[in-house]
């Protein structure tokens, strides 16, 4: 009889790429398994997970608000509203195991799956563990955690270091420069930027890149753009008739994208991380200042200190940061060098690791 698997979480690509990627490492190496997503109702999740191929559930369900207080008057009745979904999602599907990737959606799933007795699995894949995942952590079966020293939230006779999973549309990519070039319909003899602020975009580094526009077709060097859905009206109207800038809200490709760059812009994410490890990009990093415990920044600092990034602190990317990437892209030793030391930290299998360690737990 086929087991069956329930992975939930999401709410950005750095939890819902590498939740498919597991998914699919799962499916190879036991291909009658049965797998359904759980997710937040109105989050990316919800359309990403299905373009996968993968079934998705959705819950009514919500974070805290640190914004707007008043919004957050009816969490409490959709967190026991979630968990009666859940419920019901227990009773259609009867899942072996569970896997929580991070998320809104992850805690009543795996809260229930432990009450119930059902191996619970955590991938934690920042270098500071979120509190829910600290809670549900004491009573899961196994956390997979990207790096060591997470001992200080999880019991450590239950943590396996795996690494973060990327995307096989990345990690298995066999796409040409030339290739992705002409994908984007630029000019392969001029070096190029790609942009990416996260799934949902990022607004310090689309404002510094709109501030000085002109700078790119200046030094002759082309940018493609990823602005997230928020900024890309105004990014469309400011380029289009920019010979040299490709903006677009979201993008589908991204293995042709990171084929296509010579230098990489980003957000300073654990899992954006592990693609530009994989991809072995030269990178300028602009780490987002409100995540919890400023873990963004750590995790830049730990590449600076290796000499396998550049670094632009997020107060200072209207001023540095379009000056910074254009030396960076014209300085062929400084790519060279980020180039190689960035590639020594790549861990291209997370994605088979984690699911070798459910699989042979289930056995």
């Amino acid at each position: 009889m086929a087991r069956k698997m329930i992975i939930a979480g999401g709410g950005t690509g750095g939890h819902i790429f590498p939740a498919i990627a597991v998914a699919n490492a799962l499916r190879k190496q036991e291909p009658d398994i049965e797998i359904l997503f759980v997710g937040a109702k109105g989050k990316m999740e919800m359309e990403k997970v299905p373009q996968a191929g993968f079934p998705i559930e959705g819950l009514d369900i919500a974070g805290f608000n640190r914004s707007s207080l008043i919004k957050n008057i009816s969490l409490p009745f959709k967190l026991i509203k979630s968990f009666f979904q859940v419920r019901r999602i227990f009773s259609a599907f009867q899942p072996d195991a569970v896997l929580g990737v991070g998320g809104y959606s992850s805690f009543p799933v795996l809260r229930l799956a432990q009450q119930r007795g059902i191996p619970s699995f955590i991938h934690e894949s920042n270098s500071f563990a979120g509190k829910s995942n600290i809670l549900l952590g004491k009573r899961a079966t196994k956390i997979f955690v990207a790096a060591g020293g997470m001992e200080k939230f999880f019991p450590p006779e239950k943590i396996v270091v795996t690494g973060n999973p990327v995307r096989l549309s990345i990690s298995d990519s066999k796409v040409s420069r030339d290739e992705a070039i002409r994908f984007f319909n630029l000019d392969p003899v001029r070096t190029t930027v790609l942009s990416v602020g996260g799934s949902l975009g990022a607004k310090s580094i689309n404002e510094a890149l709109d501030k000085k526009l002109e700078e790119w077709q200046k030094a002759g060097i082309q940018l493609i753009w990823q602005t997230g859905k928020p900024y890309a009206a105004r990014a469309a109207e400011r380029t289009v008739a920019n010979p040299v800038i490709r903006s677009f809200d979201f993008i589908n490709r991204m293995d042709m994208a990171y084929a296509a760059a010579d230098v990489v812009i980003s957000r300073a994410g654990a899992m954006a991380i592990a693609e530009l490890r994989v991809v072995g990009k030269p990178c300028v990093l602009v780490p987002y200042p409100f995540a919890a415990e400023d873990h963004q920044t750590a995790n830049a600092v730990a590449l600076v200190n290796q000499h396998a990034a550049l670094m632009v602190k997020d107060a200072e990317a209207g001023s540095e940061l379009v000056s910074t990437t254009l030396q960076l892209a014209t300085d062929e030793n400084k790519k060279q060098e980020l180039k190689k030391n960035i590639q020594h930290m790549a861990i291209a299998d997370a994605d088979q690791r984690i699911s070798s360690a459910i699989l042979e737990q289930l056995k």
